[in-house]
């Protein structure tokens, strides 16, 4: 632990300005107010907040962040108060220290204490002084250095999950790699403990059996470079463990096989100098194609500045390089804090624009384990921030929807959603959300995501959960569709078919399975006598004929309205029994029925959303189809004729474009159901004389 005289000579050596007695009197007071208290591992507990100044003080932060570092837990572990602090040190410590206290307590809430609005009073208050959140990524450092004593292995679980989903990516974000590389490592070691000891004993047999390779190299390419010319410092070193760990994972190889374990880095004198280094090295030794970044040139978005490259070396050995200058080595391992050194005096002005969004992320995982299982932590430049009406916050890229939103909840929410509210008000789901948005998500009771939603989501994860469910559902439902339509085909066959039948059909039509028959037969790409023809063969000629359901009462009845409620079927999407439909309550009228992907609820419609389904004894709704026709005698009629052998009642045709060769319609038809509508628009799309078939 650093003596009293020690700290303050630290500070002294790159402040001689520093309050000398201020800095004094703050380690008394955290030493006098924390006590006889201990911390885990025995030592006194104002060893930490100590620790943590020394940690402040290595990257050379002014006296106020200094005396917050010492004083940073004294609000809550002690009876002191803030306005005791204030009166001692002043009102900018004062505050500093309330915003590291909040962060703390924030922490520790349950979800339900979490009341949106003083949420966001804190992340404001925290957005406007960056030096809250160094002091708390030191205090988490510390902390992760001290994990082994705790006893609990379930709290060095929690702790280590929270530090490698929230305060390591925290610390890249603002660029302190030597933070987020050590709290990695440390949380790493508790996460995976065995792949932690398999990957640190493999490097250590390296380091053993190197006989000097690494020493070798460095100075290879120093002596290369200096024979161009160039005055440089070369360092090699191993990959960071967890660095190997995650390519191994994401690569899905073993430890052998990752090719560049070691990694060189090259300081210059300028900027200029990066290059010609950077020229030498590809012209001495082959270079990796693919495998150059120049993020001098376009640095990434937390200041970070160098040149990456990977060479083969002798003997196929394959080393990353990283070359900059000192002023971008010192900025790229401690980033942010570099410009919070006490000759800077302030935050350059390029950083301010993201400081408010960037503290927000902190109470993005208040569940660790959901975090981490569900939406592990990305951080973007350009980020928005929402809340769920219990307070919950969620980060987000700029231009995410309700269903970004709702699927960065939870997958099982994004797959349910039908609505949303924003700020309390309905709204499309393809509604941009602001930064501050209030979102409530509007669920139904079965999971289906719609294809349409692919149009305006952004994230990775709800584009990922969309195209695998409608692939799933798709299939599933075409396989349905299929199965029945095979239930109708069977009854105009002249012989009992059981499982054997079905299973010989299957093989005579060289398919892999039933499900694969019922696909077929539901997508439209086997034709019923060819079924009839494998299930019976010879058959076909003793065809029965089907029922017309036409000629049956046509029913509509539609469940989740209250008894007596009124209803019609909306025009703008013609929703037939088989689709998810919402409903829309406008004051003093009936409720309108629509799709669930319907274009007009895109609008913004100010009406109550009901989550509707279809009666069973529902037959008979009218679908709308927009067809387009070679331009030729005979593809109007043979268009009638589809839907005469498909039983479909026009309703009516309007006749919509005519440009040769090409002529549009748009038709009316009443239907027994989705599986019937989709049947006829398989047929008219397997059709010479039609050009385009799909749903309006």
């Amino acid at each position: 632990m650093l003596r009293q005289y020690e700290l303050v000579e630290r500070v002294i050596s790159y402040d001689p300005d520093a309050d000398v007695a201020a800095l004094n009197r703050a380690y008394v007071y955290t030493v006098q107010k924390h006590g006889s208290q201990k911390r885990a591992s025995g030592d006194p507990y104002f060893s930490h907040p100590v620790e943590v100044a020394g940690l402040m003080t290595d990257l050379q932060l002014d006296q106020e962040t200094i005396m917050t570092a010492l004083l940073h837990d004294t609000v809550e572990d002690t009876l002191a108060t803030i306005e005791d602090i204030e009166e001692n040190f002043g009102p900018d410590v004062a505050r500093l220290v309330d915003g590291v206290t909040k962060l703390s307590k924030i922490e520790a809430m349950p979800d339900n204490e979490r009341a949106a609005e003083n949420l966001r009073k804190f992340l404001l208050a925290m957005s406007e002084d960056i030096r809250v959140l160094l002091v708390k990524l030191g205090d988490r450092l510390h902390n992760m250095r001290t994990l082994h004593f705790i006893k609990s292995p379930e709290k060095r679980l929690r702790i280590a999950r929270e530090t490698m989903d929230i305060y390591a990516p925290l610390a890249e974000r603002v660029g302190m790699y030597e933070y987020m590389r050590e709290m990695q490592l440390l949380a790493f070691e508790q996460i995976e403990p065995e792949a932690y000891r398999t990957i640190t004993g493999r490097l250590e047999q390296i380091r053993q059996q190197d006989g000097g390779q690494v020493d070798a190299i460095a100075l290879a390419i120093k002596q290369a470079l200096a024979e161009a010319g160039l005055k440089v410092e070369v360092s090699g070193r191993e990959k960071h463990p967890y660095s190997i760990w995650k390519k191994m994972a994401e690569r899905h190889v073993s430890f052998e096989q990752v090719t560049d374990i070691f990694a060189f880095r090259v300081i210059t004198e300028s900027d200029s100098d990066c290059y010609r280094a950077l020229g030498v090295l590809h012209s001495t030794w082959q270079f990796i194609p693919g495998r150059f970044k120049d993020y001098i040139s376009t640095p990434k978005s937390n200041g970070y500045r160098s040149l990456h490259t990977s060479l083969i070396y002798e003997n196929s050995m394959r080393v990353e390089v990283q070359i900059r200058t000192g002023d971008m080595h010192q900025t790229n391992e401690f980033g942010l804090a570099a410009h919070w050194a006490y000759k800077q005096g302030d935050t350059p002005d390029g950083q301010v624009g993201w400081l408010r969004d960037l503290i927000e992320i902190v109470d993005a995982s208040h569940d660790a384990e959901e975090l981490l299982e569900h939406t592990r932590l990305a951080i973007y430049q350009d980020r928005i921030f929402a809340f769920t009406p219990k307070g919950a916050l969620h980060q987000l890229p700029k231009g995410s929807t309700p269903v970004d939103f709702a699927f960065a909840v939870h997958t099982d929410l994004g797959a349910q959603t039908v609505g949303a509210k924003i700020n309390g008000r309905h709204m499309p789901l393809r509604t941009v959300l602001n930064n501050g948005d209030v979102v409530e998500i509007i669920k139904g009771k079965s999971p289906e995501p719609q294809l349409s939603w692919l149009a305006f989501v952004v994230t990775g994860k709800a584009r990922a959960s969309i195209r695998r469910a409608v692939r799933l559902k798709e299939r599933d439902e075409v396989a349905s569709i299929g199965r029945m339509l095979f239930d109708e085909i069977v009854t105009r066959v002249p012989a009992k078919i059981g499982k054997k039948a079905t299973r010989d059909a299957v093989k005579r039509l060289d398919l892999e399975d039933e499900d694969e028959l019922m696909y077929l037969i539901g997508s439209g790409r086997i034709d019923d006598r060819a079924v009839m023809e494998a299930l019976v063969p010879g058959c076909t000629a003793d065809l029965e004929v089907p029922i017309d359901w036409s000629r049956q009462e046509r029913v509509i009845s539609i469940r989740g309205l209250t008894p007596g409620v009124g209803f019609q079927l909306a025009e703008c999407c013609h929703p037939v029994p088989g689709d998810r439909i919402v409903g829309l309550r406008l004051p003093g009228k009936r409720v309108e029925v629509h799709a669930i992907d319907c274009i007009e609820l895109a609008s913004g419609i100010d009406a109550d959303w009901l989550d509707l389904s279809w009666g069973k004894q529902s037959i008979g709704a009218v679908g709308r189809l927009r067809v387009t026709l070679y331009d030729r005698p005979g593809t109007l009629a043979e268009m009638a004729g589809i839907f005469a052998q498909n039983l479909a009642n026009v309703k009516t045709l309007l006749h919509v474009q005519k440009e040769h060769p090409f002529s549009g319609y748009e038709v009316d038809l009443e239907v027994q159901d989705l599986a019937h509508l989709t049947r006829i628009l398989s047929a008219l799309r397997a059709s010479d004389a039609i050009a385009q078939a799909e749903r309006i």
